[in-house]
């Protein structure tokens, strides 16, 4: 039996079109997918939208739509991005999903009964944006604390949840599982800039407007953002409330959830809490990446500093924009995009060490033997340095993606990468075809760099599919699997490489591309 695995995302909020920081997101989840279902795990993939709140209803009222016309526009962009950016989810929920509205009725209700929501009035100040309520001490110049932007003084009757209730036994829990939340310096500021001063009740429902998922027993009431949208994880399994929950919910939590670092809280302190008052046990780990921005600020429409998924994918092509996305961001620290940026990248890396490295390899095997596979292995110290980096790197990329370290693990075959073009450099293959004597030498020379460029495609297949799957082709190999790793030399014999390679990257003019950019 296949070990399960349930990776999700946060669900994208439709107020608008998702630029290439939104778009990040989904890459690495995808990445992190892949890669899994390559070691054999059963790994269901889910990611969505999140549909409800008072932005929704002014900016469709703006707009002259109703609310849930104007979510349908911006799902199916968001939809049209991810599938853009060639990702394989599993399923996509809509918090306006019929299924997904009921059940999140039950859940509430449940909450309700049991004495984890009581009715009460609110008044504090609002964040749209964000929505969410701060106290006056919260807030930062006047301003949301989380986004900076300008609060509104509300009152309201509303139900909260009593978070005092779970409190402790959360705070017991995430000390008992240092893994749960991840990096660790996220972990500790959960604990000691929220958890550890105390939690305030939590506003779980809303009347001041109507664009929300009703509460059935008190329909004035719409459910508030955290109970509707952190409940997709389970609802889109078939989780109920009842006591009723579907095999496949059995079957596939706890998840693995993919986050943005500013919704870490509610992920860690809200929906564990919601899960322990549900009596379900709480997600495997919580993994808070951090931003990309552009020329190291955030990316705003009102700044003009927005780059679009779509735009990079029309200049560059989808895998380059994926490897850009995955090596760019460190494991805790935000990364940066620029135009200029990808470009270097794309030179420097793919281009270069990747492009150039199989082109390269496959012409000397045209040039030398007519394209055709021979392993005559005769064998010179040399070839040690390349053999133990090409039989490492499996076990070390498992690694680095078994911690979430995606772009170390990228880095892990770009150094396999390097080190086969120093073979070449070392074993100089010009050389020895000037001397028929050095002719099997030559032979098992080539094999090496072919054999590790196999190994280096395999591996890369989880983060950029298309190139992984052209390079493989190139080598006419059906050894594709990551068991195929464990030894080397599972490359074929006795059949031909691809004629003449085509360019995977070419490289790009700088200055002449930022020119047409800015005309």
């Amino acid at each position: 039996m296949k070990e399960p695995f349930y990776l999700t995302t946060a669900i994208a909020y439709t107020s608008g079109r998702p630029h290439i920081g939104n778009t990040y997101e989904i890459i690495l989840s995808d990445a992190i997918a892949r890669f899994k279902r390559a070691q054999g795990y059963d790994v269901f993939f889910q990611t969505g939208t999140d549909e409800h709140g008072i932005k929704i209803e002014e900016k469709a009222e703006a707009a002259g739509v109703t609310p849930q016309e104007f979510v349908d526009d911006i799902a199916a962009q968001i939809r049209s991005n991810w599938d853009l950016m060639n990702t394989t989810y599993d399923k996509f929920i809509r918090t306006t999903d019929e299924d997904h509205v009921r059940r999140v009725q039950d859940i509430f209700r449940r909450f309700y009964e049991q004495g984890d929501i009581y009715k009460g009035e609110y008044e504090g100040w609002y964040c749209t944006p964000c929505e969410s309520f701060w106290t006056e001490s919260q807030l930062v110049d006047g301003n949301c604390p989380d986004c900076g932007r300008p609060v509104v003084k509300q009152k309201e009757e509303a139900y909260f949840f009593n978070m005092k209730k779970y409190e402790q036994r959360l705070i017991d829990y995430i000390e008992e599982h240092p893994e749960f939340i991840q990096p660790e310096s996220r972990r500790n500021e959960m604990l000691n800039n929220f958890l550890r001063p105390g939690l305030q009740d939590l506003c779980v429902s809303r009347t001041s407007f109507k664009w929300g998922i009703p509460v059935d027993f008190d329909p004035k009431h719409v459910i508030y953002v955290w109970v509707d949208a952190l409940s997709n994880y389970i609802t889109s399994l078939g989780y109920d409330a009842q006591g009723d929950s579907s095999e496949m919910y059995k079957k596939y939590w706890p998840a693995t959830h993919i986050i943005g670092k500013d919704i870490l809280r509610f992920h860690t302190i809200y929906w564990p809490i919601f899960l322990m008052a549900l009596g379900e046990p709480l997600p495997r780990k919580v993994f808070g990446h951090p931003w990309l921005l552009v020329d190291n600020g955030k990316m705003s429409k009102s700044k003009g500093n927005v780059i679009y998924a779509e735009d990079l994918v029309d200049a560059f092509g989808v895998d380059a924009v994926r490897y850009f996305c995955l090596h760019e961001m460190p494991f805790a620290q935000d990364g940066n995009i620029t135009w200029e940026l990808v470009i270097e990248r794309i030179n420097s890396d793919l281009a270069n060490v990747l492009g150039n490295l199989v082109s390269r390899t496959i012409a000397m095997s045209n040039k030398y033997f007519d394209g055709t596979v021979t392993n005559p292995r005769v064998y010179d110290p040399v070839d040690e340095g390349l053999i133990s980096t090409a039989l490492a790197a499996k076990e070390k990329v498992e690694n680095r993606m078994e911690e979430l370290r995606v772009t170390d693990a990228l880095d892990e075959i770009f150094t396999l990468l390097r080190r086969t073009n120093k073979y070449i450099d070392e074993t100089e293959p010009w050389v020895l075809a000037r001397d028929e004597a050095n002719r099997d030498r030559l032979a098992t020379v080539l094999y090496n760099l072919l054999e590790s460029i196999r190994i280096s495609a395999v591996l890369l297949e989880s983060f950029m599919p298309e190139t992984a799957g052209k390079i493989l082709d190139m080598l006419g190999t059906e050894q594709r699997s990551l068991d195929s790793l464990n030894s080397f030399g599972n490359l074929e014999t006795g059949h031909k490489v691809i004629r003449k390679a085509p360019a995977l990257f070419a490289r790009i003019d700088e200055k002449k591309f930022m020119d047409e950019l800015t005309a």
